[in-house]
């Protein structure tokens, strides 16, 4: 009787790479492009290629929490930082008690802001006022950064944490904020050395808008003879900014406020 023959040896199937077939590999390979371009997909900035070059950025802008109303005329005198009262009459002071008085600023280029801690855009700009008072400190500038119904505690609590440099006075009541007829945060008052009003900004300012509002109210500048001053910048009237042209302070000028 003779032996069946042992059946051959299966054939050991040899993968491209170890244990694995083309067919797992490019599976393999295929998932993992696609996992990258997804990840790439959510985390491009809106902002990057593709976009249309005359499309703007978001900014920043106003907190709005009243009607906007008839502001305070460029051209006119601002106020004054003492409010009379039916009872008396109200001091803005700083968060150290002292008085703030813009008769004791006269001479100077005045940056007035209506600002909160609670205030987003307020806090945005922080850095940019904190940078500009320095700048121009030497060049005659007092910035006053009116801190609208908030405690003293409040503002020295900030004022310590981004180590603010200019005077901070406490509206804690508003008197000052009314006086001003302010509808949102911020909004920006610069005041020439003469205590006039030369420009009302009802808006958060780059460091570029600032510097060139700064620039146009030094006493170098408002002293110079009309026509040497450098040019004011022409923002749009969405921007709702009044000024006072260059060598014209009238009175008369009509408010910028939307």
């Amino acid at each position: 009787m003779v032996d069946d023959p042992a059946p051959p040896a299966p054939r050991t199937r040899r993968g491209v790479v170890g244990p694995f077939t083309g067919r797992q590999l490019g599976l393999a390979i295929g998932s993992v492009a696609i996992a990258a371009l997804v990840l790439v997909a959510v985390t491009t900035p809106l902002a990057s290629g593709g976009r249309d070059p005359g499309v703007p950025d978001p900014r920043a802008t106003q907190v709005v929490f009243a009607s906007p109303t008839q502001g305070l005329a460029v051209g006119a005198i601002a106020p004054e930082f003492t409010i009379d009262l039916p009872d008396g009459q109200f001091q803005l002071t700083d968060l150290a008690g002292r008085p703030i008085r813009l008769a004791d600023l006269r001479g100077k280029a005045v940056w007035i802001n209506f600002w909160a801690s609670w205030c987003p855009p307020c806090q945005q700009e922080t850095p940019i006022l904190r940078q500009v008072a320095q700048e121009y400190e030497d060049r005659g500038l007092a910035v006053v950064a009116v801190e609208v119904q908030e405690t003293v505690e409040d503002g020295r609590r900030y004022a310590e944490r981004y180590d603010l440099p200019y005077a901070i006075g406490a509206d804690v009541s508003g008197h000052v904020f009314r006086t001003y007829r302010v509808f949102g945060l911020p909004t920006q008052f610069f005041v020439g050395p003469d205590g006039v009003i030369a420009a009302v900004v009802p808006k958060p300012l780059t460091l570029e808008e600032a510097r060139a509002y700064v620039e146009d109210v030094l006493p170098s500048a408002s002293e110079a003879p009309t026509g040497s001053r450098s040019p004011s910048p022409s923002p749009s009237p969405s921007e709702a900014v009044s000024r006072a042209p260059a060598g014209s302070r009238s009175p008369s000028a009509s408010p910028g406020r939307p």
